[in-house]
């Protein structure tokens, strides 16, 4: 187990892109720069911070496709519940990923659909 202790800057980072997701409610933007700056900052991340990013990146790319069906699926009105359904999931994901990340604790399953 990695004793040293992590930057101050490095978890900042990852809890800020967090928040930026849940800001993307309010301006949709923010997500986009929260994923380039999960992009840029995850190879220089220690490991247990780099799942962590891994799984800010899947949430994006993830979200974007749900969303995308969900925005399709509106035509047959399903689609306004799949929507609330997604914000719920992308909210419930970044609470989890904070959580973990005050702990300083490695994200469990970075890859899956799960929290």
């Amino acid at each position: 187990m990695n004793t040293e202790i992590t930057p101050q800057g490095d978890v900042s980072t990852v809890r800020l892109i967090y928040i930026l997701y849940l800001v993307s409610f309010i301006a949709g933007i923010t997500a986009i720069i929260g994923v380039i700056m999960a992009y840029v900052n995850q190879d220089d991340a220690e490991p247990w911070l780099q799942t962590h990013y891994q799984f800010l990146i899947h949430t994006f790319w993830k979200a974007l496709i749900l969303s995308l069906i969900s925005m399709a699926l509106m035509v047959v009105v399903i689609g306004f519940i799949t929507i609330i359904l997604v914000m719920l999931w992308i909210i419930v994901r970044c609470v989890k990923g904070l959580k973990y990340i005050d702990a300083r604790e490695a994200h469990p399953d970075p890859t899956g659909w799960g929290f």
